[in-house]
């Protein structure tokens, strides 16, 4: 078990190094303003990083008559690290070096009759061998993989994931042997890496309360405290979709009645449609909720009301973790808050006074996610890079706090 004194060193390394990554080259005063840490400690953890190869000197700068200031930056030259997103169409990676910059990206198609964990390994294969190919000699410092469902990420075990019907498979062991990788794997759940992705390089940087609000097929909230991922006892933390708001309503797809993703997630939306009056059909939920969006903005009634359906429920949820976490920040990402978020953000904030107590109203920012970037797989290379940092004890031990 770390000790706390070596946990608040690697908090200070995690903030400094994200603030270095978005705005690079930066000097030991102007880390040490942006984070808040003396330029001591920044000094120390510099001189660490730069052990490590994480870190370079990169250039000086004119101090305005003092002595140049020495520049930093990432070790573009260095280790790279890798990000897989496996979903149930798809199985996506990206190469990194450690300015998480993206050196190459493949993409292998899923079929949906592919749900063994076999057929799912096989395609993480393929893809690893293109990826692989093309690093040539690079050293891989880690492989971060997201899956669906509930991760056990000290077991590397797939717990439960609703979409192929896995129950407990050793998901890490198997990809391990599989691979012959010979760089650690880490292996979490989506809703934990696109956190981790808002947290080291969206609009979760710098923020010390965060949430992330997934909606999509499922729904869920990650949550980031003080830079950190909150996991909870068992990484069940943020299945915020499984909370109940009303008892009597739907049957959920985890078997209980009246979870909220049976209200807001893709299918409970299109549901609440068609009892609003729509009855067209699609091909796949991705075009109906587009259609839906369309509907929206030319003013049809039965897409409106559905909106204001959708919103109300959705404020009832965000009100109830709001209360209860008291978050600086909301964000909103997922594919059907990119198609839907411009109808339901409004919607949300107009119904949040009426659930939301007033101080916690008063200090939380609500915004959709506008990140051009895969935050999936960028924020499982992001573990991946911690992984990396924490393997290595010496981080910040000559730090004085």
């Amino acid at each position: 078990m770390q000790s706390p004194s070596r946990d608040i060193r690697l908090r200070n390394c995690f903030s400094m190094l994200r603030h270095l990554l978005a705005d690079h080259p930066s000097s030991r005063p102007d880390l040490a303003k942006k984070t808040g840490l003396s330029v001591a400690t920044v000094s120390n953890l510099v001189t660490e990083l730069i052990d490590l190869g994480v870190v370079v000197e990169a250039g000086l700068e004119d101090s305005g008559g003092g002595r140049p200031r020495m520049l930093l930056g990432p070790n573009t030259d260095g280790g790279v690290l890798i990000g897989v997103d496996v979903a149930t169409t798809y199985v996506k990676f990206e190469a990194y070096d450690l300015a998480l910059q993206v050196l190459f990206r493949i993409e292998e198609q899923v079929d949906l009759a592919e749900d063994t964990p076999e057929k799912l390994l096989d395609h993480i294969a393929s893809g690893m061998a293109a990826v692989r190919e093309v690093l040539a000699d690079r050293e891989i410092l880690g492989l971060g993989v997201s899956l669906p469902g509930q991760v056990d990420v000290a077991g590397g075990i797939s717990v439960s994931n609703p979409n192929w019907n896995w129950r407990d498979v050793a998901f890490k062991e198997l990809l391990a042997e599989r691979l012959g990788l010979d760089a650690p794997i880490y292996l979490d759940n989506s809703l934990k890496t696109v956190t981790a992705g808002e947290l080291w390089f969206g609009d979760g940087l710098g923020v010390e309360r965060l949430a992330v609000v997934v909606l999509g097929t499922g729904v869920g909230v990650g949550l980031a405290f003080d830079g950190k991922l909150y996991r909870g006892a068992t990484n069940s933390a943020g299945e915020w979709g499984h909370t109940t708001i009303d008892p009597n309503g739907p049957v959920c797809r985890c078997g209980r009645r009246g979870c909220i993703e049976a209200r807001i997630g893709a299918p409970g939306i299109l549901r609440q449609w068609a009892a609003m009056g729509c009855d067209r059909e699609w091909e796949t939920q991705e075009s109906a909720i587009e259609a839906l969006a369309a509907d929206w903005k030319t003013g049809e009634e039965p897409a409106v009301r559905t909106i204001e359906a959708v919103a109300r429920d959705l404020a009832l949820g965000v009100a109830n973790f709001v209360n209860l976490v008291n978050p600086d920040l909301v964000v909103f990402t997922g594919w059907v808050s990119d198609a839907l978020g411009e109808a339901l953000l409004p919607e949300l904030r107009r119904r949040l006074p009426d659930h939301v107590l007033e101080s916690a109203l008063g200090a939380l920012r609500i915004k959709l996610d506008e990140q051009s970037r895969n935050m999936v797989i960028l924020g499982a290379a992001a573990l991946a890079l911690e992984g990396h940092l924490n393997r290595i004890k010496s981080v910040g031990s000559r730090a004085r706090l």
